[in-house]
């Protein structure tokens, strides 16, 4: 009897301890799981604005800024200038040095030590390239490298041989001939009106100032639908293209992201246009004519603007990030320096409450993420795009292209949310 008691007392003993034993490694565990979790959560800490959330999120899939746009080599594109502008506006507004590293070590990777840019093609004559060059003109002077001016200067001399339009206007590309796309007066004039402020002087700037206005008047004269105020993605000055009206050369339809470049383009030109050149009174007023077009067609619902921007009601439309994103930079911005009204200011509030609504989702590490965004829209090429509705509502849809993740930044910035 005494040694069955003496045995149960072992067993009950062990069961105890190995009972023991797996609860501290339960809590082990457990507190393993708590901290990867708590670790996880400081990836992208949620504490901060939206502007640094998302700029830090992007670092996160993109830790090489030359790859910017999911890609697996380095690029000299606009969507790199797009999200590095914005990264610019992160680092004046924390003055933390790794927005500044970001935005350095894309033009150290792209300009060669003699000022040549990789992947460059000045024959493409491609307005696109240009939207690039604000990097070097923030870097320029912070640094003084040499190689950084003779890259601005290589940019700079595409200006001077881009083909133009019978009136003047810049083609989008050599390619895309007799051809003016809303997209190129983001990509070329606020480079063109900054690069002329920093290096240009006397009788040369007013005539580059002039012509960069000149660009604006020109897609008001032949690009914008007098019925609606909205303005027609592209122009072909021949009437040649299978997209052009034959009888006035624009594209059938009102692209969001198109319109949304152009407003982008007026606000930005706009911190380099001189106080006193007689074209600022002039673009200020088309800036006032697209917000009151633009405000008209905003979801008001959501606060949104659709893919094709006149048609919501129609199968196949969406509501489209990047190109809200834009209409609230452009607005909150335009506000801001005193250029619209300030009604437009609930415009801007509205499309942004719409967008982290809607669109804004964040996963468990804290990584943000904009969703709906158009991947890429043109006009003609190979395979040919011919601008119908059909075209614009089914060309692919992804979340985090930086042509509406940069937007969204600055959006975020002007709004201080």
């Amino acid at each position: 009897m005494e040694i069955l008691k003496n045995r149960l007392y072992i067993f009950l003993m062990l069961f105890a301890f190995v009972g023991s034993f797996f609860s501290c490694k339960n809590e082990e565990k457990k507190e393993k799981d708590e901290l990867a979790s708590t670790s996880q959560e400081k990836i992208v800490p949620e504490d901060l604005k939206w502007s640094e959330r998302m700029m830090q999120s992007e670092i996160y899939r993109f830790p090489e800024a030359s790859k910017l746009d999911f890609r697996d080599e380095p690029k000299w594109s606009y969507t790199n200038g797009l999200v590095l502008k914005a990264a610019k506006e992160v680092y004046e507004e924390t003055n933390k040095q790794k927005y500044y590293d970001y935005i350095y070590a894309y033009a150290d990777t792209m300009v060669t030590d003699e000022g040549d840019i990789r992947t460059y093609d000045l024959t493409a004559q491609n307005l696109d390239m240009l939207n690039s060059g604000n990097t070097l003109l923030f870097l320029y002077p912070e640094t003084q490298e040499e190689r950084f001016l003779e890259a601005l200067k290589l940019l700079r001399s595409q200006i001077e041989t881009q083909p133009r339009t019978k009136e003047g206007g810049f083609w989008h590309k050599e390619r895309y001939t007799q051809q003016m796309w809303l997209d190129g007066l983001y990509m070329a004039h606020p480079f063109y009106a900054h690069y002329t402020q920093m290096f240009s002087e006397g009788e040369k700037a007013q005539e580059a100032y002039d012509d960069i206005v000149h660009q604006f008047d020109l897609v008001q004269e032949y690009m914008k639908d007098e019925k609606t105020g909205l303005l027609y993605h592209g122009w072909d000055s021949s009437k040649q293209q299978k997209w052009a009206n034959k009888e006035t050369g624009t594209s059938p339809n009102f692209w969001s992201r198109a319109m949304g470049w152009y407003g982008m383009a007026m606000v930005d030109v706009l911190d380099y246009l001189p106080e006193d050149h007689q074209g600022r009174e002039k673009i200020i007023n088309y800036l006032n004519e697209f917000a009151e077009a633009v405000t008209k067609v905003q979801d008001k619902e959501s606060g949104l603007w659709y893919q094709v921007l006149d048609q919501g009601d129609r199968e196949g439309n969406y509501l489209e990030a990047s190109g809200s994103s834009m209409f609230t930079y452009t607005f909150a911005k335009g506000v801001k320096k005193g250029y619209l009204p300030e009604k437009y200011m609930e415009v801007a509030k509205k499309g942004y409450e719409g967008i982290l609504n809607n669109l804004i989702t964040v996963e468990d590490n804290g990584v943000v993420n904009l969703n709906q965004v158009c991947a890429v829209a043109g006009l003609g090429g190979d395979p040919y795009r011919d601008a119908s509705y059909e075209y614009y509502v089914n060309e692919e849809i992804r979340s985090n292209d930086p042509k509406g993740t940069g937007p969204f930044i600055l959006a975020s910035l002007q709004l201080d949310k």
